[in-house]
């Protein structure tokens, strides 16, 4: 077990989700899952956020520079990595064919 929060999601997930819906294509299936987790972050009050949704939870909370922690947009737009900082080369190494 890596993180508990996330195996006690993944374990939600598949009994409540996946174990229970027949997905006719790809596209029904990212329609499916992405309603299911929709629900579980914005719908759903855990006891362990004292019976808060996660979306309001992460709403209240600040990091080490008082900045919000969970921007209003979805995280599925967020850019996984920060930008490089300012002189830093963003251009790609040529990789040789063969």
């Amino acid at each position: 077990m890596q993180n508990g929060f996330i195996e006690s999601f993944n374990g939600r997930m598949r009994d409540e989700l996946l174990s229970e819906t027949r997905f006719r294509n790809r596209a029904h299936a990212r329609a499916v899952i992405w309603a299911g987790a929709t629900d579980f972050n914005e719908t759903r009050p855990h006891s362990a956020l004292g019976y808060q949704t996660p979306k309001a939870f992460a709403e209240h909370l600040t990091t080490a520079t008082d900045t919000r922690a969970a921007p209003s947009e979805s995280s599925a737009q967020m850019s996984v990595a920060q930008p490089a900082p300012h002189g830093v080369s963003t251009q790609k190494a040529p990789v040789p064919a063969g």
